[in-house]
């Protein structure tokens, strides 16, 4: 059974975010935990990466920030700079219907101009426990009216060697703070920070297989960058999906392959989060409907959209994280049903697959490409399969004396022959030019970087900033977030 958002107690106003998201259904750990913080007890979450636990205590975070108050409410400590910076742009999706201002900090970026932002008075403060603790020492940041603190992907800090930061960091905040703690795993030595720094916790635990996918067959295709769109196609009229959703890492990356598959003579529209809220709804009740068969998508399409019917996920490109992939796939394979999903990997993306194994505990078969003359032959068969369909029907009298006319004319193979062309989808070799999308590393770099100023690198996918999130002036709460990933200044403008 699944429960509803608006059914949890949240407020209009981050309603009508999530309703924006493309929110509609709580998985699991939000379900229980979201009640739960609203109701400021203090939370120990365990649970696994891919189970949605930012917008679990995201939701409830925005719902009680006083946005008429300037002072930071709010404090996300997370372990490394891309955690920070997912985080972050997620509380801000989030926080949008109540203009909620977002600031993550992290190491690597210039401390001068984090320092500028925070003059912007940010409401949340997302960051890594180096870079708060300098800002802590340097006064820059005042931690005396937090009423909301997270610790997220605890056992990571552990992991990194940042108990000693966190302690410093928590002792800091009000004793009457309320505390959240997320974690995959529960170590002696989270086990005992919990006791010291939280006021009877409630535990909501979502076990792991509630983390895996048995109905979703997952495959990966290993591919070079300029032959995915060629291989697209070729699985799509081998498969011939009943509804597909093709998953692109970036909003220009949806909107080429939309218009490249309406090219090739596919019903495809695109969905991504600068479209407007009428313009999305639109999107998906035809995706619905079945009036279009393949939605292509950003990341935001992935998150608690309940579409039924979807047979086929393709990652285009492979998404930021486990989580991100957890919820694509998850799109497919509901209700009982099984599902197909393939992922597009190229040479030097391979060590991602270990990740997502690790995340789903399922191995991702692997998959040949389709050559061309397969493409044709499944598309031969398919046809076969058709016509077989509609003999078994039983329904063709109304047919029969065109059949005769056509058998006096022609030979039965040829008329057979032409029947089958008529149902085949012929290659397209409609030129098609897209963007080319950098691969994403996956090397970790060393724990300590995050107080020296490097923290992880690798994903940031053009979201490196550190400025508060604010509408585009000029624009009031419609305001888009640019897409350049060299803002001018600190702030979205």
């Amino acid at each position: 059974m699944t429960t509803k958002f608006q059914d949890l107690g949240i407020s209009s106003a981050t309603m009508k975010s999530l309703k924006r998201m493309g929110f509609e259904e709580a998985t699991p750990v939000q379900a229980q935990t979201i009640p739960l913080s609203l109701e400021n007890k203090d939370l120990i979450g365990q649970a696994q990466t891919g189970t949605g636990k930012t917008a679990a205590f995201g939701i409830p975070m925005i719902d009680k920030i006083d946005t008429n108050s300037t002072v930071i409410q709010g404090i996300v400590i997370a372990p490394t700079r891309e955690l920070a910076i997912q985080v972050s742009e997620e509380l801000y999706k989030i926080g949008y219907g109540k203009r909620v201002r977002v600031l993550s900090i992290f190491g690597g970026q210039d401390i001068n101009r984090q320092i500028r932002a925070l003059k912007n008075h940010p409401h949340i403060i997302v960051g890594t426990p180096g870079r708060i603790l300098d800002h802590i020492n340097r006064k820059t940041i005042r931690l005396e009216n937090i009423s909301t603190v997270v610790l997220d992907e605890a056992d990571e800090m552990l992991n990194m060697g940042f108990i000693d930061d966190i302690e410093s960091i928590l002792s800091k905040t009000p004793a009457e703070r309320q505390t959240l703690l997320f974690s995959a795993t529960m170590p002696a030595p989270i086990q005992r920070m919990a006791e010291k720094f939280m006021k009877d916790p409630q535990i909501v635990r979502v076990k792991a297989k509630e983390m895996t996918v048995p109905l979703i067959d997952q495959y990966y295709l290993e591919v070079q960058e300029k032959s995915k769109f060629d291989v697209l196609t070729r699985l799509l009229n081998i498969q011939s999906p009943e509804l597909a959703i093709v998953f692109g890492r970036t909003k220009r990356r949806v909107d080429e392959l939309s218009e490249a598959l309406n090219l090739r003579g596919y019903m495809a529209e695109g969905i991504h989060g600068d479209l407007t809220q009428a313009k999305r709804m639109s999107v998906l009740r035809k995706f619905k409907e079945g009036s279009i068969d393949v939605l292509v998508a950003t990341d935001v399409a992935a998150r608690g959209l309940d579409i039924s019917g979807v047979t086929h996920v393709y990652n285009f490109d492979i998404p930021q994280d486990p989580e991100s992939y957890v919820h694509r796939i998850g799109r497919t394979g509901r209700a009982g049903k099984a599902g197909v999903a393939m992922t597009f990997i190229t040479p030097r993306e391979k060590s991602y697959l270990h990740v997502v194994e690790k995340t789903t505990k399922r191995k991702m078969e692997r998959m040949k490409p389709p050559t061309l003359d397969e493409a044709l032959e499944g598309q031969q068969k398919a046809a076969m399969e058709k016509i077989l369909q509609s003999i078994e029907s039983n329904n063709l009298q109304f047919y029969k004396q065109a059949a005769e006319e056509l058998l006096e004319q022609q030979d039965a193979a040829t008329v057979v022959a032409a029947v089958l062309k008529m149902l085949t989808k012929e290659p397209d070799n409609t030129p098609v030019k897209l963007s080319e999308e950098k691969p994403l590393p996956m090397k970790r770099e060393n724990r300590s970087n995050d107080r020296k100023g490097g923290g992880y690198r690798g994903r940031n996918n053009n979201n490196d900033r550190g400025g508060s999130y604010k509408p585009r002036q000029g624009q009031g709460q419609g305001g888009k977030r640019p897409s350049s990933s060299k803002p001018k200044s600190n702030s979205y403008r």
